[in-house]
């Protein structure tokens, strides 16, 4: 039974945990099951009991590996305040959950908690609060579920948009910076080569642990906050050396000499990192064959945002890109012969069946997602659209500036019936209007919003322009993904194309043409099955 969580530690309640190891498998064949004591009893008899249990969370860690400093044992003791006591009540009990033998003292914090989920997560952030809790590190705050400043005039009904500010600023009275973006990496604080750093949210945390080359694992929500607030994490995970190393390569030469880069445009980056993640799932990989390619920053955050999401592993290494792979035989670490580590060669095939499963709401033909006029290369008349999203990850400075070059060009503003809309921080937002992007983007017909994202709006807060969408088009891997689910409506399309894809889309309110490429790759392997295969064939089932 767990005592020593955090809903023990705040609200003296406590949620029983049974651990079962290899054992859990047991269950499945089983529809009922009870605990009593420290036993799962399912079916005709007891399973192996969990891990004996502790009278109280001093005992438990008097008997665990991990070791702790002078100074991490007086916050233990309450010497630096109740919430710095409870939350390092909290950290310890992770690390023990880790098999860490030691914390690591952390540079910064990025928290994911701020999202306002119900009444239970403002409690949890006013109680810290009420506890004096205040950040020990540089802190920045994960999007909140509206635009702070715009909610109202969005529609946002009170009820959650109270609340939603509410709990924002219960993280900014605990000393967390008004940042509310999921691109930490693009503001000045981004943490540097070797940094342990405590960061929540997938995209934020692979662009860190890949490309920036700091250390974090993919932090819970409630458990990011209190690392922040002890200035400690656990040594863990991506924080070792031996949990960095690649475990899995992945050959992209075959995508280059298809010529495929050139064919997908800037969708090339977004597409591959979403199969890369889906044939990893939880290994590490390293890609080679695409070094010459030199992606830019904007290239690497659309790869790691899509990467995570269809992969649990918190990082991957481009040999010859990424700061940790200056060749394979780095990249891989002991491994650097390569023996033992499963070498995959992509195919075009596989970068097909990425873009399809993204490009979810096509037209359809003859039982195919790829035929007919508005299918792969047909030049017809496609899809109506209503609805273009662009930002998640919220965008970057160049990335604005490379929009406002597409639709300043004389082409005219945006069809009467779509609606643009972007999402990024008020950061780069302020960064835009200074530069005079801002304003080339209002008068095309684009709407920006800050501090929340587009995982947020039409699921958590209702948002009336996906409300009403029938058609949504995205540059973006990982909302291409999460927005069929996000939003659930019956007869509701999400489509998929480039930043270019997505202006023309926004002139002419038609999603463009699926490119001719896919056409001749009708018939592709699934790549998430195979991802699922490789599994079975040996990889890891953790996650790190």
């Amino acid at each position: 039974l767990s005592r020593e969580g955090m809903h023990s530690q705040l609200f003296g309640h406590s949620i029983p945990i049974v651990s079962l190891g290899d054992s859990f498998d047991r269950l499945e064949a089983h529809t009922h099951a009870a605990v009593a004591g420290s036993t799962v009893i399912c079916g005709a008899g007891p399973l192996p009991p969990a891990p004996r249990s502790f009278s109280t969370p001093d005992e438990r860690l008097a008997a665990s590996a991990l070791q702790l400093e002078p100074e991490e044992r007086a916050m233990l003791a309450g010497e630096r305040g109740r919430a710095a006591r409870v939350a390092m009540r909290v950290v310890a009990r992770a690390a023990e959950v880790c098999d860490a033998e030691k914390l690591l003292r952390i540079s910064q914090a990025h928290i994911d908690g701020c999202t306002y989920i119900g009444p239970g997560g403002l409690r949890f952030a006013r109680e810290l609060v009420a506890l004096g809790g205040r950040v020990a590190v540089p802190t920045t705050l994960n999007s909140n579920s509206v635009d702070r400043r715009r909610w109202r005039a969005m529609g946002v009904p009170a009820s959650l948009g109270e609340p939603s500010e509410a709990l924002g600023q219960a993280y900014l009275d605990l000393g967390a910076s008004l940042s509310f973006t999921c691109s930490p990496y693009l503001l000045p604080s981004a943490p540097g080569l070797g940094e342990h750093v405590a960061w929540g949210e997938s995209n934020a945390v692979v662009f860190a642990n890949s490309v920036l080359g700091a250390r974090t694992l993919k932090y819970a929500d409630y458990l990011d906050i209190c690392a922040a607030l002890v200035g400690r994490a656990p040594a863990a995970g991506a924080h070792l050396d031996e949990h960095r190393h690649a475990t899995l390569v992945l050959d992209a030469s075959a995508l280059v000499a298809a010529g495929l880069p050139a064919a997908s445009a800037d969708a090339f980056w977004p597409t591959l990192g979403y199969a890369c993640g889906n044939l990893a799932q939880t290994r590490v990989p390293a890609l080679t064959g695409i070094a010459h390619l030199r992606p830019t920053r904007d290239e690497l955050k659309a790869f790691a945002a899509a990467f995570g999401t269809s992969g649990a592993a918190a990082l991957f290494h481009i040999v010859g890109v990424t700061p940790e792979a200056a060749d394979l035989q780095t990249a891989l670490g002991a491994a650097g012969s390569g023996e033992g580590v499963e070498t995959l060669r992509l195919s075009p095939e596989h970068f097909a069946s990425a873009w399809r499963t993204l490009d979810s709401g096509a037209p359809s033909s003859g039982g195919h997602d790829d035929g007919g006029n508005c299918g792969d290369g047909g030049g017809g008349d496609c899809s109506g659209v209503d609805l273009v999203a662009l930002g998640n990850p919220h965008l970057s400075f160049s990335e604005v500036e490379s929009l406002a070059a597409m639709v300043g060009g004389g082409g005219g503003a945006k069809h009467r019936d779509v609606r643009v809309i972007a999402t990024l921080s008020r950061f780069v937002l302020e960064q835009a209007e200074a530069a005079g992007h801002a304003l080339t983007l209002s008068e095309f017909g684009v709407e920006f919003i800050n501090d929340t994202c587009w995982c947020m709006l039409g699921d958590v807060v209702p948002f009336p322009p996906i409300q009403s969408a029938r058609t949504l088009i995205t540059n973006s891997g990982k909302y291409a993904h999460y927005a069929p689910g996000l939003v659930n409506r019956s007869g509701f399309k999400v489509r998929y194309s480039g930043l270019a894809g997505c202006v023309a889309a926004a002139r002419t309110g038609r999603a463009p043409p699926r490119p001719p490429f896919l056409a001749a790759l009708r018939g592709c392997a699934s790549v998430a099955g195979l991802g699922r295969a490789l599994l079975r064939r040996g990889g890891s089932t953790g996650r790190i």
